[in-house]
């Protein structure tokens, strides 16, 4: 047996009495690092039991299970994943506020698992918890629409454009509010096209809202999809800032996304021009935020 089947091995021998002690609800696997059908000793937990996995694996079909959960085809931290599986995975209802998680990772194709990590839901403020305490999306929310914007925004904090960093702001729901609520810098360049051909789940649109990002502003996406605009200027951005529960040193454009979804009932996704990081606001706090790494090997 290898070094790294055998770090594997240990991990889910001993995972019986960590999800015994603990209480866990739930369990997360990074399908990246191996396949579920290499991991009989979880046939034990299977009610439990969610498989991570990027973008690539579910193009690909390689995974044949209905317990999935999909994050960016991105570089991310171990912890990046984490936050990024159990942000989703509250969207989608498949977990609850107090749940106990424990999330086996490694690192991807590497064919082990050699970390857990045990979070208990919405107890650490940056794992999606609203300040009224709300896990859920908002009800006019579709959850693939969140997932997309995620993507969008998590290629732009990795690759930039066209080899430059660029920022950008996502405020998702509730459009008709945030529209009101917000003037235009330009002019509207989605203006006029039929909503069908202007909807983020439709692949097609992905590289006209990437080039887009470069432009001042906000994007001003319905809960459905339907871009409605983008560099929009929220009015919303510099009242108030001091009742926002944001750390220090965050600009304009996250007091931009905390105000907003303080007024409005609306997810806000940015993204870092200086870092890459990519933030989720909800209820004028941010809710999660996902790293990019220092250093990548795929």
């Amino acid at each position: 047996m290898s070094h790294s089947n055998r770090i594997t091995t240990a991990l889910l021998q001993s995972l019986a009495d960590i999800v015994q002690s603990s209480g866990a609800t739930a369990i997360f696997v990074y399908a990246d690092a191996v396949g579920h059908d290499d991991l009989p000793l979880l046939e034990a937990f299977q009610d439990k039991v969610y498989f991570i996995f990027r973008s690539s694996i579910g193009r690909n079909q390689q995974l044949e299970c209905t317990r999935l959960i999909r994050v960016p085809d991105v570089a991310m931290t171990r912890l990046g994943q984490v936050k990024m599986a159990v942000f989703l995975a509250l969207s989608r209802g498949l977990v609850q506020r107090g749940d106990i998680i424990v999330c086996l990772t490694g690192v991807s194709s590497s064919g082990s698992l050699d970390s857990i990590i045990i979070t208990e839901v919405g107890r650490e403020s940056e794992i999606f918890a609203s300040a009224s305490g709300e896990t859920r999306l908002p009800n006019n929310i579709l959850p693939q629409v969140v997932e997309r914007v995620i993507d969008i925004a998590a290629e732009l904090g990795n690759e930039g454009r066209e080899g430059k960093p660029v920022g950008a702001l996502f405020v998702v729901g509730d459009a008709e509010k945030v529209v009101s609520l917000s003037r235009q810098l330009i002019i509207n360049p989605f203006k006029g096209y039929d909503p069908s051909e202007r909807n983020v789940l439709d692949p097609r649109l992905e590289e006209t809202m990437k080039e887009l990002s470069t432009i001042d502003g906000a994007f001003i996406i319905s809960g459905e999809g339907v871009v409605e605009t983008c560099g929009a200027y929220l009015r919303t951005a510099a009242q108030d800032e001091e009742e926002y529960s944001l750390p220090q040193g965050l600009g304009a454009r996250h007091h931009s996304a905390a105000g907003i979804t303080s007024a409005t009932d609306s997810i806000a996704i940015t993204v870092s021009e200086s870092t890459g990081t990519v933030a989720v606001f909800r209820g004028g706090r941010m809710v999660t935020a996902i790293e990019k790494p220092r250093s990548f090997r795929p």
